[in-house]
């Protein structure tokens, strides 16, 4: 069976056909199931400040939550095991890269921040009423918000593991939309995402287009040429542009058998190797993927185990794995799209890497 999340649909998984059932996410129908203990602390708090105005449903409109509970919809479900395949049918770009990479981020906080931040509430809650008239959250909530980060670690292990889940890239052959998907596809390198497939959308085929058309086929197939060789060696699948909008279930199946033909589409088309260690002179070579990127867009940083890549406007904070643990990145070179970070010596505290 199959589970297809996205949006205009129940929020419990509803079936639409044999072995087909669909499910739209909603935060604030998640939050209900994992947020309780927090927003009955989110209450009380604005009580004791006579805030009155705001009820608990607006407590789950932080920044960020949505995609919070979206994923735990995702472990949900992966966890149950009731499905074969679970295919999310996901949001805008940058609203995507945010959400694949909220389990690294949400990691490094719960890892660096949430233990001393425990501690502290744990010294602070006795005094805190008595003399500000302010409750600090009690154990109950830090449970929650531990359990609810622990699951996000979770997902993030599910994300990120190429045997399980890959992401497929849709785009249409247009200068500006190719360029983001090359973004979209570096960044999901750098989170070590496994793309398995990019698919080429609404093609004009490459004849008897007439005259109006014979010049938008060219640029088409000009485009569709430079897909394959940018992406390379990720597999390229194209889909044709219908004479008809594609609704409904007898207009999807022609295009699954125009993409897939006698292909199993659960199949993953392609596993590469986003990061990788290797033994090199006095030590040892982080490498990342990171195509359609420039050496100018890259700063690298250390702090004692832990390495901060920023591309652009994300950065992935990597704990470094056992074989690099006490020594100090000593050099970084960008070559053919591949990120080269040299480990050597051990480690004299922070430094910052151009």
């Amino acid at each position: 069976m199959v589970i297809l999340l996205t949006w205009n649909l129940n929020y419990e998984p509803v079936k639409i056909r044999e072995n087909l059932w669909a499910q739209e996410i909603s935060a604030l129908f998640s939050a209900e199931k994992s947020w309780g203990k927090v927003q009955e602390y989110l209450s009380a708090l604005l009580i004791s400040q006579n805030i009155k105005d705001i009820t608990a449903d607006e407590l789950v409109v932080f920044p960020g939550l949505e995609e919070l509970f979206s994923l735990l919809e995702i472990l949900n479900h992966c966890k149950e095991g009731k499905y074969d395949v679970v295919i999310v049918d996901c949001a805008p770009t940058g609203e995507t890269l945010r959400l694949l990479s909220f389990p690294d981020v949400l990691r490094w906080w719960l890892e660096k921040i949430f233990p001393v931040e425990k501690l502290l509430l744990k010294i602070a809650r006795p005094i805190s009423k008595p003399l500000f008239g302010v409750p600090l959250p009690g154990d109950d909530n830090m449970v929650s918000i531990a359990e609810l980060f622990q699951q996000l670690r979770k997902m993030h292990e599910v994300l990120t593991d190429q045997e399980i889940t890959s992401v497929r890239i849709v785009v249409n052959p247009e200068k500006m939309v190719i360029r983001e998907a090359e973004r979209s596809f570096m960044y999901l390198n750098l989170y070590g995402f496994n793309t398995d497939a990019v698919i080429v959308n609404r093609l004009l085929p490459s004849e008897n287009l007439g005259q109006y058309f014979e010049k938008w086929g060219e640029v088409h197939h000009t485009y569709f040429r430079y897909i394959k060789d940018q992406f390379s060696p990720v597999p390229v699948f194209t889909v044709p542009l219908f004479m008809e909008e594609v609704v409904g279930f007898e207009a999807l199946e022609k295009m699954g058998s125009a993409y897939f033909g006698k292909k199993p589409p659960e199949k993953f088309f392609f596993c590469g190797q986003t990061q990788k260690i290797r033994q090199a002179e006095n030590g040892y070579v982080l490498e990342l993927t990171l195509p359609f990127v420039e050496k100018v867009d890259i700063s690298l940083s250390q702090k004692g185990d832990e390495l901060t890549v920023r591309v652009g406007d994300y950065k992935r904070n990597i704990f470094l794995p056992r074989k690099l643990l006490g020594r100090d990145a000593v050099g970084a070179k960008l070559d053919a799209g591949v990120l080269k970070i040299k480990f050597g010596g051990m480690k004299n505290g922070g430094q910052r890497l151009r």
